[in-house]
């Protein structure tokens, strides 16, 4: 072998078994912190174990190559470079998620899961060269563009996407909030690309919200999972009680467009509602990554009736918690098929400040099915539509009136007919005078358009005044943004979720009525509701 070679090649050598041993002990699960206790690192005892069983025929070309590379590149090429990229590359082909990430790249991913960032909020991955749009993050710059789940990113600020590496892609679309950035995007059902101009901002996730829909009747919003979810998720669930004053009847949990986060977030609010049992179980190939999370006793809503709403960009953390609360049958799970992220990452740090980001395992629900890939399918099935105000007010948005060569009124008009005599007759009226004509029109006049305006008011005056009406077909609440909008046509999925929920609490109290609650009733209910909500669901 050339005296060169040779030399690169222990070089190389050396370098790769440095960095296995460089590994720390620090471990993330989900590309996220607050995990360390999900996966064990390889133990420095296995690295000569791996000498070796390297393959020194492959060691040998990669040591030409990078040779070959420094001697005729028409540029020069520092050894750190090349050896970084080798590193990316050898790690980003692997799938999806893995990556090699340098002390920068390290650093944002940190900042990242702790809810605070600049940039224009959405979390991507990378499919067939270009950015994958898993989901917006609320309220932020991406969301208010209307950035979509499934939308690929072709471009960033006029740069092609395609052949960046994902940190490169995620490090371009971040900066300083007040900084100007376009996207190009492609979109299903669109023909041609669409420009989107947005301005960074700083992100500061607030990953739960809540108010309240109706009286008794909870809404709680996760956008992500971050460090600071679960107590979140309580601070919102102490609030909701408050307003209730006393047990809430039931809650719709919104996980749509939720791309994940931190795991342990997001065991900690499936624990909130699940009593006992397996939460998630995780298991990779090595034997020491099999881990289960189990629940501890105790449900913070008592056992009230639950909704979980799910789209396309939910996923993987949110995942989790989807599929833990549907196989307790906890909860009904509404909506659309799942993403389907199925696996675990551990982030292994370096010494030298950089880091690696290793898929290392699958993660199960409780009753042991994996979701990668294939996502979790909904009990209710639910299209996103969006409803009109004619269509909220019921009827086919059109009388008989509008159609075309339709018969006029001319009974009214002169007073004639069946219709008009006993209506006079049972006025006591005589139908022969004037004044007892205009009497009989002036109530027929206002009688519909009173019926019409009168349940358009009861959905929007009781907002306006800041008092929920009870069952009056008015679902929001004076904390709920543009509560002056009556709920079906703001959220469709929030309604029919609100709906469900007031079914299941009725079914739960017919079937409790004269005993306590019990589990296995819990279950009925549960079962019913999804036979029944599949049915209703289908009618609307």
């Amino acid at each position: 072998m050339d005296p060169k070679l040779r030399g690169a090649s222990l070089i190389v050598l050396g370098v790769i078994v440095g960095t296995v041993i460089t590994i720390g002990e620090n471990s993330f699960a989900d590309s996220a912190p607050g995990a360390a206790d999900v996966q064990s690192l390889q133990k420095a005892s296995d690295v000569s174990q791996a000498n070796q069983k390297l393959p020194l025929s492959e060691l040998r070309k990669f040591v030409a190559i990078m040779h070959q590379v420094k001697q005729d590149y028409v540029e020069k090429v520092s050894d750190k470079t090349l050896l970084d990229n080798a590193l990316h590359g050898m790690v980003d082909r692997l799938d999806p998620h893995s990556a090699y990430l340098d002390p920068d790249q390290y650093k944002q991913l940190t900042v990242s899961t702790s809810g605070q960032f600049g940039g224009i909020g959405v979390k991507v991955q990378m499919e067939n060269g270009y950015l994958q749009v898993i989901s917006p993050i609320d309220d932020t710059p991406a969301s208010r563009a209307g950035v979509q789940p499934g939308d690929m990113i072709i471009r960033i600020d006029d740069k092609p996407v395609k052949g960046m590496s994902m940190s490169d892609s995620v490090h371009a679309m971040r900066g300083k909030p007040g900084s100007n950035i376009s996207l190009t995007i492609l979109r299903d059902g669109h023909d041609k690309p669409i420009h989107l101009h947005l301005q960074r901002a700083d992100i500061q996730v607030a990953s739960v919200k809540s108010h309240m829909l109706a009286p008794g009747y909870g809404y709680i919003r996760i956008s992500q999972f971050t460090d600071g979810t679960a107590k979140g998720m309580n601070k919102a669930l102490a609030q909701l009680k408050k307003k209730a004053n006393g047990p809430l009847k039931g809650v719709v949990l919104d996980l749509r467009n939720n791309p994940g986060g931190v795991l342990g977030a997001a065991v900690d609010v499936s624990n909130d509602f699940v009593g006992s049992g397996t939460i998630v179980s995780i298991q990779g190939r090595a034997a020491d990554t099999e881990h289960k999370f189990k629940a501890t006793p105790g449900d913070k809503l008592n056992g009230a009736p639950m909704v979980v709403l799910v789209n396309q960009g939910t996923a993987s953390a949110a995942e989790i918690v989807s599929g833990a609360l549907q196989d307790d049958h906890r909860a009904v799970i509404m909506g659309t098929q799942t993403f389907g992220k199925g696996s675990v990452q551990t982030v292994l740090p370096l010494n030298d400040g950089s880091a690696l980001k290793l898929t290392t395992a699958r993660y199960y629900t409780p009753s042991g099915r994996s979701i990668q890939a294939e996502g979790i399918t909904p009990d209710i099935k639910l299209a996103p539509v969006k409803i009109t105000p004619a269509q909220a007010s019921g009827g086919f948005g059109y009388t008989e009136a509008d159609l075309p060569g339709a018969l006029k009124n001319t009974g009214a008009e002169a007073g004639a007919g069946p219709a008009a005599n006993n209506a006079n007759n049972d006025a006591g009226h005589s139908s022969d005078t004037g004044k007892d004509k205009g009497n009989h029109s002036k109530p027929e006049s206002q009688t519909r358009p009173q019926s019409d305006t009168g349940a358009k008011s009861s959905d929007t005056g009781a907002d306006a005044s800041g008092t929920p009406a009870a069952d009056s077909g008015n679902h929001g609440s004076a904390d709920q943004p543009h509560s002056g909008k009556p709920l079906v046509e703001k959220d469709y999925g929030v309604y029919e979720a609100l709906n469900l929920l007031k079914g299941l609490n009725t079914l739960n109290q017919n079937q409790t009525r004269g005993a306590k609650p019990s589990r296995p009733m819990a279950g009925q209910a549960h079962n019913s509701a999804r036979h029944d909500g599949k049915a209703a669901a289908a009618g609307s």
